[in-house]
């Protein structure tokens, strides 16, 4: 019988994307959100197993999950179920182990649905919305122990993609994120065998959805910057209104030693030289990345190269790792460890970069429009907004209506605190 539902996710967008593909599936067939604090009848873990720190969480999360919730069936999927599903049904009050996600349709009929919905129409309380395009990875980076979870590529037809993009609209969201576990793969598995006339990629993907009707924009995840090709660059000019001037593109070490062990599959001149492409070609785009701080063997001259690298290119955001050895992937097994204190010490240094860089990035863009998607108010004052703009800064506003969820059009003023204040 349906009852009360807790769902829970812990790491990336496609995990996001995935649990709220269950809730709602559940929610369909007479389940209810648990309240704060009340006990659920169903709880669903999405885990995460990109480090032994995500494994560790996925566990402790389960256990608690169990002591708050004695008479609950516990359900658990994702990365860390795939990768060891004995040991996550060894775990208190687990019920069942899901360890291939394309096994979720059949999970839902399992626990009564009988609607199995083709996607998704909302995304929680949020005001932009994850869509999984993709999955699958084909890579073998020898720090990432996610290719041996999901090796299986898989790209949903446009139709199916669109559909739902539409519903999102029709829902009143303003920001769809495009999302895929290496989302540069998208189409690839499709196009095995085809004449190259006959292919379907990203670029195609994103062109289609850019030409729905309707206010809203385009967002890409994570991509790598040889998969920018100039097919995509060119919708992105196509659609300035449309798609983010923002990319998101995995440095990893701008040393090509580094990367090298890293089994990257590109040097550093080549992805800077991709980056500055794309910065010849639209106007003033938006550059976050990755960076893992550490690897094995990294000296001194290695770490130099990493930021001057993120200099060249110039982040707006960085986000930063110490490598930690993840266990079952060729990483873990190199000698040669920096010592912690060398590697807190160069975390450290790139944050501190990563704020200079982001201010200069942001002082750049005073005096332009920006579209900014409104989140939330600050608690500062009732008639203060904070929202994150096409080129994913956080903006300032004020306003004496109620703007969040809405898509305004502002003046960058200027920085302060990490924020570009509208003026």
């Amino acid at each position: 019988m349906p009852g009360i539902l807790k769902t829970i996710t812990l790491g990336c967008k496609v995990n996001q994307y995935e649990t709220e593909f269950v809730r709602e599936g559940l929610l369909g067939s007479g389940f209810r959100d648990a309240a704060r604090d009340e006990p659920a009848d169903l709880c669903v873990v999405n885990t995460c197993t990109v480090t032994n720190e995500g494994d560790a969480k996925s566990r402790q999360l389960i256990r608690r999950l169990a002591r708050e919730n004695p008479r609950a069936r516990i359900v658990v999927m994702g990365c860390y179920a795939t990768r060891a599903p004995q040991e996550v049904a060894a775990l208190p009050g687990v019920t069942e182990v899901v360890t291939d996600k394309r096994e979720l349709p059949d999970l839902l009929r399992r626990l009564g649905a009988i609607d199995i919905p083709s996607g998704i129409s909302g995304f929680g309380q949020r005001h932009r919305a994850y869509v999984k395009v993709q999955d699958g990875c084909l890579l073998r980076c020898s720090y990432c122990i996610i290719p041996h979870v999901r090796p299986q590529l898989a790209s949903r037809p446009v139709e199916d993609v669109s559909t739902e993009v539409r519903r999102l609209i029709a829902n009143g969201f303003r920001e769809i994120v495009l999302t895929g576990v290496h989302l540069g793969h998208y189409g690839v598995e499709q196009n095995w065998g085809r004449p190259k006339r006959e292919w379907t990629r990203l670029a195609d993907l994103v062109e289609r959805l850019a030409q729905l009707p309707g206010e809203f924009r385009l967002r890409l995840s994570s991509i790598e910057a040889t998969e920018l090709t100039d097919e995509l660059i060119a919708v992105l000019a196509r659609y300035p209104d449309r798609v983010c001037p923002h990319l998101h593109v995995c440095l990893q070490s701008g040393s090509d030693a580094v990367l090298r062990r890293m089994r990257r599959r590109w040097g550093r001149q080549r992805f800077l030289d991709r980056c500055r492409h794309v910065q010849s070609l639209l106007d003033r785009p938006a550059f976050t990345t990755d960076v893992l701080v550490g690897f094995p063997g990294e000296t001194a001259e290695d770490f130099e190269q990493t930021c001057e690298a993120l200099r060249a290119v110039g982040f707006s955001k960085t986000h930063v790792f110490p490598f930690s050895p993840r266990t079952g992937t060729p990483a873990a097994e190199m000698s040669d460890r920096v010592p912690p204190p060398v590697v807190a010490r160069r975390v450290q240094q790139v944050r501190m970069l990563e704020r200079q860089l982001r201010d200069e990035y942001f002082r750049s863009l005073e005096g332009q429009q920006l579209r900014v998607l409104v989140e939330s108010p600050l608690a500062t004052g009732r008639e203060r907004f904070v929202g994150t703009s096409c080129r994913y800064a956080p903006v300032e506003l004020t306003s004496d209506t109620d703007l969040c969820g809405q898509l305004v059009d502002v003046i960058a003023g200027p920085v302060v605190a990490g924020r570009i204040v509208a003026q």
